[in-house]
C-alpha cells in the first residue's frame, strides 16, 4: 500500500507509531521500524538532550530503517532547554521529526536547513493550515477520541479527517481512535494518507509500558477515560481512575494549577507505566482501548493491520460494489 506519507518518509506502510512521553523509546521505536511503519522517539522522555543522543545512536543500533523524533513545545514549570534537544536531533542526522504543542515556527528554519521532514500535530484545521504556511511537510491530525491533549474543540474525527484535507495541499495523517485495519481504510477514505497510533502501540510485547497497565487497556472499555484540566483549557483524555476523578472533583470546586499540578505530575504518570500501579499517577489513553483485545509484537500487529486491511478492500468494498 503505497501512499504520499509512505513515499514521503520512505516507510513501507502507512502506520506512524504516536510520540508518547515515557513510551516512545528506542526497544519499541526500532521494532516498529523493523516492521515497516514509522517508529517515533520522544524526545523529551529523555532527561538532557545528551541522553536523547544516547538514545539516539542506541535506536540506530537496533534499526536501520528509518524513524522520527518528537519535539513537544509546552509550557512547563521547569523551563526546557528545547534548542539543545533540537540540536542534538539535527547533529544525530535524524532526517523525520513529528513537532506538537505550541507552534513550532522559530525551530523550522533549523530543521528545513538540515534537511528534515517535519509532521506537525495539530487538533484544527485552522492549526493545520498554519502548520502548512509555516513549512510542515505533513500534518498529523488529532481527533477528539485521542489520548492525551484533545485541544478544545472537541471536533471527532469523522469530520476533522475529511475538514482538513479539503483544506492542506500536504499530507494528512490520522490520529485519534486508530488500531486496527478498519481504522486505517476509514482513513484512507475519509482523505488521510495513513494514520497515527499511540495507544495501540502502548499495548505491544515491545513496549516498555508495565504489563499491568497493558492488561488495563486490555480490560477497559471505550468508556473508561475522562478529560481533566477543561477548566485550565489544558484538556487531557487520561485514564479514568480514582485519582483522576480527584482532579475532576477539584476542578469542579474552582481550583486552581497550583493546587491540581502536584497531583497530576508527570513524574507520577512514569511511575504508573514503570511500576504497573494504575492509581500511582495520571495516565494517558485514548478511546481506541475499547478495541484492544491482545498484546502482540509490534511485527504481528501490523502485519495483521496491513493484511486485514487488504481483504476489507478487496473482499468487503470491492464486493460491495456488485
Amino acid at each position: 500500500m503505497r501512499t504520499a506519507i509512505t513515499r514521503l518518509l520512505g516507510i513501507e506502510h502507512p502506520i506512524v507509531q504516536g510520540g508518547m512521553q515515557w513510551v516512545g523509546r528506542a526497544e519499541l521505536v526500532s521494532a516498529v521500524a523493523n516492521a515497516g511503519a514509522l517508529g517515533v522517539l520522544t524526545a523529551l522522555t529523555q532527561p538532557t538532550p545528551e541522553a536523547l543522543h544516547d538514545e539516539i545512536r542506541r535506536t540506530r543500533s537496533m534499526t536501520d530503517r528509518p524513524f522520527a523524533v518528537n519535539l513537544t513545545f509546552l509550557p512547563t514549570l521547569k523551563p526546557v532547554p528545547y534548542e539543545a534537544y533540537r540540536d542534538v536531533i539535527i547533529d544525530s542526522g535524524i532526517k523525520i521529526v513529528e513537532t506538537a504543542g505550541n507552534n513550532p515556527a522559530a525551530h523550522m528554519p533549523a530543521f528545513k536547513a538540515a534537511g528534515i521532514k517535519v509532521i506537525h500535530k495539530c487538533t484544527t484545521p485552522r492549526h493545520a493550515v498554519k502548520a502548512e504556511q509555516i513549512g510542515a511537510d505533513a500534518v498529523s491530525i488529532d481527533g477528539f477520541e485521542c489520548a492525551g491533549h484533545v485541544g478544545e474543540s472537541d471536533l471527532p474525527g469523522l469530520i476533522l479527517i475529511p475538514a482538513t484535507v479539503a483544506r492542506l495541499r500536504i499530507p494528512v495523517i490520522a490520529s485519534g481512535g486508530f488500531g486496527d485495519a478498519r481504522g486505517l481504510v476509514a482513513a484512507l477514505a475519509l482523505g488521510a494518507e495513513g494514520i497515527n497510533m499511540g495507544t495501540r502501540f502502548m499495548c505491544t510485547q515491545e513496549s516498555p509500558v508495565h504489563e499491568n497497565i497493558k492488561r488495563a487497556i486490555v480490560e477497559n472499555s471505550e468508556a473508561d477515560t475522562c478529560l481533566i484540566l477543561r477548566s485550565l483549557r489544558n484538556s487531557s483524555r487520561v485514564a479514568r481512575s480514582e485519582l483522576a476523578q480527584s482532579v475532576l472533583d477539584m476542578e469542579r470546586a474552582g481550583a486552581g494549577i497550583d493546587q491540581i499540578g502536584p497531583r497530576i505530575a508527570g513524574a507520577k504518570g512514569r511511575r504508573v507505566y514503570e511500576e504497573g500501579d494504575t492509581e500511582a499517577g495520571i495516565w494517558t489513553v485514548g478511546m481506541v482501548q475499547g478495541l484492544i483485545d491482545d498484546i502482540p509484537t509490534c511485527a504481528a500487529l501490523i502485519d495483521r493491520i496491513m493484511a486485514d486491511a487488504e481483504r476489507l478492500v478487496r473482499d468487503r468494498l470491492c464486493g460491495l460494489m456488485g
